[in-house]
């Protein structure tokens, strides 16, 4: 069995960031500054780095702390782009999915059914043009490029079928059902969490818990949050990948929150889900509440797209009328209804929609605005990359690094990226072959031998961090020894998700903390040795 290591030079823990918050801050000049370490802002780190630029990036919290960590965890193929004929959207969409499912994260992204059940409050003219969708969705797949056996083909689904992958949905009046095939990420969190460690592979300083108090187009002044110590960082070039804060930190950039709302269910309550479900909204013709099985004992039900006016926060609250329109069209299609206090948690992410109200023709909703990036750069040089979604990151991140190094003239190869794979990412076949427990090579991939050697060497540690959830102990001190964890927070909510019911994260917070102050002791005593 493996032993519990990392990949060279991709292992973050407090005392790497220590030493490289010191070095980013002495005065010499970054070739790039990367402001946010969200999915665009770790892939623009990646991008950057792997070009053989001199990289920081930061963050004032955490590795996905914003919108990162707030998806549906889908990995979207373009779909309801080409509704609107936003036809480059969809194919950079569905090229980018294909990408990620074949190349750089086939451990992470993986493919995922979902059926349409065609119940009485679905036309036979709506089923015409869901089936006429799902159709062209597997003609962008085909134009991406991704093979057949990456992604399945839609089909028409039997009333008997369609209860077969969808038991909870009612009987009455079912007749049949349209079954279609997208990427899902095991965890949006890992994903960023996969990408900061890859560009620290490379040679980026990653630097969490670094708040940027000024920033201009030749660096940012910050302050290290753990010690209070403010200080200046250099860089021939600056990137804001800031998300919906990116506003706060350079003039000219108007983002537009919208909120997408996810409510948090056992899995018990909804039973055996072989399949997701797409749920029309009554009124809409190109929206669907899904229902997302996780695997983990867990059922998420999203999302909403309303838009949110006023300061943004760091963690978005969830209102009570998100949660009830949720639960009115879920149950317009269960057997069983579901009730309020059978949600045990929900949460919202802000998506950085670039705000076009003020230009002609610009839509109201924000559920009309283009998904479409911007990279925008301001008069004294910073680039800032806002917009685009999850699954387009990576291309995100290319376009922003582009632009930044030929507003600033550096020197850069083209972006590797889009054949680089993450920190344990391996061929299908490799991946199979791993003899360990599948959910943690869908967590892990190659590194799953190491997390599972660590409780092999100490049974303690392969016990459940609680009861009822498949997450051990082991995974918590790899999360501190290896990505970047500093705190019990950064551990439960983060690079897991038990946070995600506060009354799981209340039953596992003393064993976070417990670990945390041991793996730190541990390191304390290596050192001395």
């Amino acid at each position: 069995m493996s032993t519990a290591t990392a990949p060279p030079g991709s292992s973050l823990d407090a005392a790497r960031r220590t030493r490289e918050l010191t070095e980013a801050a002495d005065g010499r000049v970054a070739d790039v500054l990367v402001v946010g370490l969200g999915a665009t802002g770790a892939g623009a780190a990646l991008d950057a780095a792997a070009r053989g630029l001199d990289v920081v990036a930061v963050d004032a919290h955490d590795l996905a702390f914003g919108t990162s960590r707030w998806s549906s965890k889908l990995i979207h193929g373009g779909l309801r782009y080409l509704a609107s004929a936003q036809f480059d959207v969809a194919h950079e969409s569905a090229v980018e999915r294909g990408v990620l499912m074949t190349r750089t994260a086939p451990h992470l992204v993986a493919a995922q059914p979902f059926v349409l059940p065609l119940t009485p409050l679905v036309s036979r003219a709506q089923a015409s043009l869901a089936w006429a969708g799902f159709r062209a969705g597997d003609m962008l797949r085909l134009a991406a490029r991704t093979p057949r056996r990456v992604l399945p083909a839609p089909r028409r689904l039997s009333a008997a079928e369609a209860r077969h992958l969808a038991p909870p949905v009612r009987a009455d009046g079912l007749r049949g059902g349209l079954l279609s095939w997208d990427g899902k990420v095991t965890d949006d969190a890992r994903l960023v969490t996969a990408l900061a460690r890859t560009a620290a592979a490379h040679g980026a300083r990653v630097l969490t818990r670094v708040r940027v108090l000024g920033l201009t187009g030749t660096g940012a002044r910050v302050r290290d949050e753990l010690t209070g110590e403010e200080g200046e960082i250099r860089a021939r070039a600056v990137i804001n990948a800031a998300g919906v804060w990116a506003g706060d930190l350079t003039g000219g950039v108007r983002i537009r929150p919208s909120r997408g709302t996810h409510l948090v269910l056992r899995s018990e309550r909804l039973g055996v889900l072989p399949a997701g479900l797409h749920i029309p909204v009554p009124g809409e013709t190109n929206r669907f509440v899904l229902v997302l099985p996780q695997g983990d004992g867990r059922v998420y039900v999203g999302l909403t797209d309303e838009p949110v006016e006023g300061p943004v926060p760091d963690v978005p609250e969830v209102p009570e009328s998100d949660i009830g329109f949720l639960l009115d069209v879920l149950g317009s299609v269960l057997e069983v209804p579901l009730h309020r206090d059978e949600v045990v948690g929900a949460f919202a992410g802000l998506r950085p929609l670039l705000d076009t109200a003020g230009k002609a023709g610009g839509p109201s909703r924000t559920a009309d605005i283009s998904r479409r990036h911007a990279v925008l750069t301001s008069p004294d040089g910073v680039t800032t990359v806002v917009g685009g979604k999850l699954t387009t990151y990576r291309r995100m991140a290319e376009d922003a690094v582009d632009a930044a190094t030929r507003a600033r003239g550096l020197p850069a190869r083209p972006s590797p990226t889009a054949a680089l794979p993450l920190a344990g990412a391996a061929a299908p076949a490799r991946l199979r072959a791993l003899p360990v427990p599948r959910r943690l090579v869908r967590r892990y991939g190659t590194e799953a031998p190491a997390v599972h050697a660590l409780g092999e060497r100490d049974p303690g540690l392969a016990r459940p961090v609680l009861p009822g959830h498949p997450v051990t102990r082991a995974e918590l001190v790899w999360a501190a020894r290896h990505e970047g964890a500093l705190d019990a927070a950064d551990l439960l909510d983060r690079r897991t998700r038990i946070g995600l019911v506060p009354e799981d994260r209340a039953a596992a917070l003393a064993v976070a903390e417990e670990l945390l102050a041991r793996t730190a002791e541990e390191v304390r005593s290596a050192n001395r040795c």
